[in-house]
């Protein structure tokens, strides 16, 4: 009798069921698949992972880019600086207010506060207070958890929306290669965007980290994410697909196949089985959402109301005004899924749990730093 030796799939994905670390190899390996039966068996565990933590649970994430201005020239980016042909706008704080409350009574679970690195914040010592007092003002009223993702905020100004009431400190890296990194930021240094991500961790930040798919970077590149990501200790990360944008240097560059997202996306499950993992309206709208989820993600972003006046990032206009992007929309799409919304508890409680677990000692706090310090010796 001939006994079949398993494949080199079925040993990893062994390995990711009893959430034993992933070598560079194996992460590897997973990122070559193409065969439809083989993804599809990345995809299930992908899911039978998210179900072991979160059951069938999704949290939703309410999205307000109240400022595109951006001192940045970002190649990738829409709302780079040097882009004048762009209808830019900025909102105030009532109607960042308004807004939130909009979103609050829809039924997310999470606002993301969003900018570019808006000059009036970063050229004014004070520019930043009316962004804190926002924080504060919702915080005051709702008690939602709040995520700022408005690029390098000074250190001590990041302190300041901690003490307001911000839990979440969202500063994505696009890529861990440094080389690719200066092509995508340009003028901007990988050092302190890492480092600025390590200190608010420290602060007691949850935080979000993320990377871009098909700007140029190697499987290897995607695996470096990967470990990065872990160092890091991230509490919530995610893939989005490079979407090619209108005058900028990088908009001939081809848009690939979402396949190659939602693989990574998996591959993210098998790695971070109990972290938060986003599937984003940005890139696709609605028509994406399911194959996302059905990737392993589990919570879903960039939930925009029709009316208000907000752009997205990768898609400016995208299932906005149509209402698309409401919890309304959404909610059918996880039912036909066998998924549900997580009650406003149950995120709180993940949220405390998170917190709990990985808040550091002072001495792990000073191994972290020096491992953090060694790895930038290592790639500078």
């Amino acid at each position: 009798m001939i006994v079949q030796q398993p494949s080199t799939l079925d040993r990893i994905l062994e390995k990711a069921f009893k959430e034993e670390l992933l070598g560079r190899d194996e992460l590897l390996h997973l990122l070559k698949i193409s065969e439809k039966n083989e993804l599809s068996r990345v995809f299930e565990m992908a899911r039978l992972l998210r179900t072991r933590y979160f059951e069938n649970k999704i949290f939703l994430y309410g999205f307000i880019y109240f400022s595109t201005y951006c001192r940045n020239e970002c190649n990738f980016c829409l709302y780079r600086k040097s882009n004048h042909s762009l209808h830019r706008y900025h909102k105030n704080h009532g109607e960042i207010m308004e807004i939130a409350y909009r979103l609050v009574k829809s039924g997310i679970h999470l606002l993301d506060l969003t900018m570019g690195e808006d000059p009036r914040y970063y050229d004014n010592k004070s520019g930043f207070d009316s962004l804190i007092r926002t924080v504060q003002a919702i915080k005051e009223g709702s008690e939602m958890p709040i995520m700022i993702s408005a690029g390098v905020v000074p250190k001590d100004v990041l302190r300041e929306l901690k003490k307001a009431g911000a839990e979440w400190y969202a500063c994505y890296q696009e890529t861990h290669n440094p080389h690719l990194y200066s092509r995508l930021r340009v003028g901007q240094s990988f050092y302190e965007r890492m480092k600025r991500k390590k200190e608010a961790k420290d602060m007691g930040f949850l935080i979000e980290e993320g990377l871009l798919t098909g700007v140029g970077e190697k499987d290897g590149d995607v695996v470096d994410s990967l470990q990065a990501m872990r160092r890091l200790e991230a509490d919530q990360v995610r893939v989005m697909s490079f979407v090619p944008q209108k005058g900028t240097p990088m908009q001939n560059v081809p848009s690939i196949p979402r396949t190659r997202e939602r693989l990574i996306l998996a591959i993210m499950r098998l790695v971070f089985p109990d972290r938060l993992i986003p599937a984003s309206l940005d890139v696709d709208g609605i028509n994406g959402l399911a194959d996302r989820l059905d990737a392993g993600a589990n919570v879903v972003t960039s939930i925009i109301p029709p009316n208000s006046g907000l752009a997205g990032v990768s898609n400016q206009e995208l299932d906005i005004d149509d209402a698309n992007r409401t919890v309304e929309r959404i909610l059918p799409i996880l039912e036909g899924l066998g998924l549900i919304r997580a009650s406003t508890t149950e995120y709180m409680e993940w949220i405390l749990a998170r917190l709990t677990k990985v808040m550091p000692s002072y001495r792990q706090i000073q191994e972290a730093k020096k491992e953090y310090t060694d790895w930038v010796v290592l790639h500078h």
